[in-house]
């Protein structure tokens, strides 16, 4: 239990994102040993103080919310968190479930698209979902209106189904779902990354459109206009090696450009469940690595070495820290091409950047890409 609320800690901690968070734990190997580390962290990389970190009370609350709402806490790099999902560079450190953690390592496809869904579209969408789940798949949305109801609704009438929710797992969204969350979670699963009681804003979806990809093994897209969460949710499929399925629409309905553009840029034509079946692997974790963007990165599969301290020296700590900053600006940078240019060992950069993680400076993305974020005013 202590080591449960010393994860929700770090997970809260101010500066601390899915990504840092995996590498401090690898790094430090306990929450513990995390939470007494980042304030020295903090001061190496230029900040003159450490970063809020949340108290146990706080911990406590947040896992006394979650079990009112009748949901388990799953933690990243632990039994029990998704396998798929798991795969993610930036995967959820905490992950809220209601219902039943198992359903979310079952064969799964994805089916997204617009809220502002055809009645066609709504229709195509709940037939195939419930021709998907009688073939034995658990499908995955967003519990939106249009397209992700519509899915949800097909897939209850033969099977499971899996809601991904932007803000905290007791706050249903939209509201007047939320007598269909608790019909999910009766035999499915509904899952949340936002601590309970949030109330979701824009940017938790691009977020939550993250973890619909990261669960499924493919995804299939049926209404989507050319700038939607629809295709935000299909370029995180793509990048973790998911296959990508689209159902053509009129080119006359703006709301199929989304979809038909996809299928020019090569996702696979689906105009029923058959479609998607034959393209799908037998079971999670077959057939990863077919993406065109995926690769199985050092440290998601397998332990990195254990990343070296940064030099106890301050003046040559502020040399490396103030090399590496100079080489970097707010749009994303490649890891590999920084240490190329800056001439330092890898080991070097990568305990700075921790540091300067930690301290608010940069942020790491996945694809092993790091930005310097704006000054803190520190």
């Amino acid at each position: 239990m202590s080591e449960d609320l010393d994860r929700i800690r770090l997970a809260r901690t101010e500066g601390v994102g899915p990504v840092t968070y995996r590498r401090l734990l690898r790094r430090y190997g306990s929450a513990a040993a995390c939470l007494d580390a980042l304030p020295g962290l903090a001061r190496a990389g230029g900040r003159e103080t450490g970063p809020a970190i949340p108290g146990r009370y706080d911990a406590e609350r947040e896992l006394e919310q979650a079990g009112r709402a009748r949901a388990a806490l799953l933690f990243v790099d632990s039994p029990g968190y998704p396998k798929l999902l798991a795969l993610l560079e930036d995967a959820p450190a905490v992950l809220a479930v209601q219902g039943r953690p198992d359903v979310l390592d079952m064969r799964a496809v994805a089916m997204v698209g617009s809220r502002n869904a055809s009645a066609n579209g709504q229709r195509l969408a709940e037939s195939m979902a419930e021709d998907l789940a009688t073939a034995g798949l658990v499908v995955v949305s967003g519990l939106a209106r249009g397209i992700d109801a519509a899915a949800h609704a097909g897939a209850l009438r033969a099977g499971m189904t899996v809601a991904c929710v932007a803000g905290g797992i007791d706050v249903p969204y939209p509201p007047e779902h939320a007598n269909l969350q608790e019909r999910i979670a009766c035999g499915g699963a509904v899952v949340a990354e936002a601590p309970p009681g949030t109330a979701p804003q824009a940017r938790h979806f691009p977020r939550r459109n993250r973890i619909i990809a990261g669960l499924s093994l493919g995804i299939v897209v049926v209404e989507a206009a050319m700038r939607s969460g629809s295709l935000i949710t299909a370029r995180h499929a793509q990048e973790a090696g998911r296959e990508v399925f689209a159902i053509p629409g009129s080119p006359l309905d703006p709301r199929c450009r989304g979809a038909n553009d996809l299928i020019r840029q090569g996702a696979r034509l689906a105009e029923t469940a058959a479609d998607v079946l034959e393209d799908l692997p037998e079971h999670p974790g077959e057939g990863l690595g077919r993406g065109p963007q995926f690769t199985r990165r050092r440290g998601l599969l397998e332990p990195p070495a254990r990343l070296p301290e940064p030099p106890e020296d301050p003046t040559a700590a502020g040399r490396i820290r103030d090399r590496i900053t100079s080489l970097l600006g707010p749009s994303a940078t490649s890891v590999d091409e920084l240490i190329r240019r800056s001439q330092l060992t890898p080991g070097a950069v990568m305990a700075v950047l921790l540091m300067l993680e930690v301290a608010g400076r940069v942020e790491m993305q996945p694809g092993n890409m790091v930005a310097l974020l704006a000054d803190p005013g520190h």
